[in-house]
């Protein structure tokens, strides 16, 4: 079987600390493998050694065969990142920040000139690449920091709570990007500690807690063993503006 990433018992320690502890797993190519927990559960220390941006303490991993300790340029090469927090600069237009973002990486101006307008169409954004990207609201900011994140046609997105702290409609087109990643052919590791989202989206599941993963699998076989199912529909009827509204807008910070 074809793995983009093995990690075996990768460690990190911050003094007598231990973020991660041992944690072992594989993720198969083109799958949408989700990493959910508590906020403090290692996840993003994790992430950021996956990404080679943090050295292990123990442990080995490898990224489509490249070992992220010995090989990281090649690592990085292979991978783009959606971090929480957004990696763009406000004076700048859309497409100078991806002609910046796409020089570090090295692109030649022809490809990335035609992979820049590519991407501005994919994610909505032609309209308004003359635009300071400081004038935009947190959604247009997201899917930018997406393009960036693809201009180098890498074949591992991560994404790191990519939806957090956006309106319902960026979050739906966030999930839904997510699901067109994959069916591209990507693979796509997502860590989030929205249960609904990783039920929506991933194909596989690590729970991750203490620096542990304490469980991973299927996320059908997690939801048949602790007895879990998923909410299709649910229809209420509201009296009264106050309760209304209330409901409504937590509805809608959810993405429902």
């Amino acid at each position: 079987m074809s793995y983009a990433v093995e990690a075996e018992n990768l460690t990190k320690y911050f003094g007598s600390l231990i973020a991660v502890d041992s944690v072992s797993f594989k993720v198969k190519k083109g799958e949408i493998f989700g990493l959910v927990g508590p906020n403090g559960a290692g996840k993003s220390t994790l992430i950021r050694m996956i990404c080679t941006v943090l050295r292990p303490s123990a442990g080995k991993a490898l990224v489509e065969g490249y070992d992220i300790v010995r090989q990281p340029q090649e690592v990085r090469k292979l991978i783009g990142v959606v971090q929480e927090k957004l990696i763009l600069y406000a004076p700048l237009t859309p497409v100078e920040n991806l002609e910046f973002f796409g020089k570090l990486y090295g692109l030649d101006s022809k490809i990335l000139k035609e992979r820049i307008k590519e991407l501005l169409e994919e994610v909505k954004l032609s309209a308004v690449k003359d635009r300071p990207v400081g004038t935009f609201s947190t959604g247009m900011r997201q899917r930018l920091n997406i393009a960036r994140a693809l201009l180098h046609d890498p074949k591992l997105v991560i994404l790191d709570e990519p939806t957090n702290g956006l309106d319902p409609q960026s979050v739906r087109w966030v999930r839904d990007y997510i699901v067109n990643l994959r069916n591209r052919g990507l693979t796509v590791i997502l860590t989030s500690h929205d249960m609904y989202e990783i039920d929506e989206l991933a194909d596989t599941v690590a729970i991750m807690d203490k620096g542990k993963i304490l469980e991973i699998g299927k996320k059908e076989d997690l939801k048949t063993k602790y007895g879990a199912t998923k909410i299709e529909d649910v229809f209420l009827e509201l009296t009264g503006r106050e309760l209304r509204d209330e409901i409504s807008g937590r509805l809608r910070r959810r993405g429902w």
